[in-house]
């Protein structure tokens, strides 16, 4: 059971050096550190992105165990699909899959179960892969593709993730990847994302979802961020703030036509 990348060389470099490089020149200056029961980030290209999730990550405290929702841009699999054992590799080493919890999963539902076909060619979860293991440095991970369904179908997968997770809670980091509002000039872009943050620092799951149809916003990460405030709420999460919100316009791209990308840290 193993994933071999494919967006290295193409979202971020392909070599170790090269990308440990990449992601320290956006680390900052001894950042301040959170307690973190979960995070949000975004998946492009690190010339776009990477300033925001490397901001994200280097602020809280390391875990050795990584939940890691995406979504399904490919549609390849099943809806809520668990990739169950072995490692991926990423430049320069290989991230280990955390089967006792991937099996703790499994075991608690019917709504997310193992299939490895729709993470073949996605990328969302493996751009998060370098930024992590720079930073935590030793840790494993269940990686969960999420395609687009109902809020009663994300409250169940939430369910079975809580479940699983609730007695090693501690030890534990969820992570959702989402890109924001895609394809709109700046000022659009970001007047609607604004509105997905506030919902967002809310905990309110519902409340993002209407306003996401309300708004037509091509939020693409629009699944995994549903089910983890759905998990924050069900942990007992207290709060959530955004570390930094920009647009591709940031990194020089044309402002008639961005995407936006939000860092948020939940405890």
């Amino acid at each position: 059971m193993i994933r071999h990348p494919v967006v290295a060389g193409q979202f971020y470099p392909g070599d170790r050096e090269s990308v440990y490089r990449m992601i320290e020149g956006y680390q900052p200056k001894d950042p301040s550190k959170l307690y973190a029961r979960a995070i949000i980030l975004p998946h492009a290209g690190y010339v776009y992105s990477g300033n925001v999730a490397v901001q994200t990550v280097s602020r809280i405290f390391a875990k050795k165990r990584v939940v890691l929702l995406g979504p399904n841009h490919t549609g390849y699999g099943e809806l809520f699909a668990l990739w169950p054992s072995g490692v991926w590799k990423i430049p320069g080493g290989d991230i280990s899959i955390d089967e006792e919890l991937a099996s703790s999963i499994l075991a608690g539902g019917t709504t997310i179960i193992a299939d490895t076909l729709a993470h073949k060619r996605e990328h969302s979860i493996e751009v998060e892969l370098p930024i992590l293991s720079y930073f935590f440095r030793e840790f494993k991970f269940v990686p969960i593709a999420c395609g687009l369904s109902g809020v009663e179908d994300y409250l169940r997968a939430a369910q079975q993730i809580c479940k699983a997770i609730k007695p090693v809670q501690e030890e534990v980091l969820l992570i959702a990847s989402s890109d924001m509002t895609h394809y709109e000039p700046d000022l659009t872009a970001r007047k609607k994302d604004r509105q997905a943050l506030e919902a967002i620092i809310n905990l309110d799951a519902e409340g993002l979802l209407k306003k996401i149809k309300k708004e037509n916003m091509s939020m693409c990460g629009a699944s995994p961020v549903v089910i983890l405030l759905s998990c924050m709420k069900i942990l007992g999460a207290r709060k959530a703030q955004v570390t930094l919100y920009q647009t591709s316009a940031d990194a020089g791209a044309d402002p008639q036509s961005v995407v936006g990308y939000a860092g948020v840290i939940i405890n």
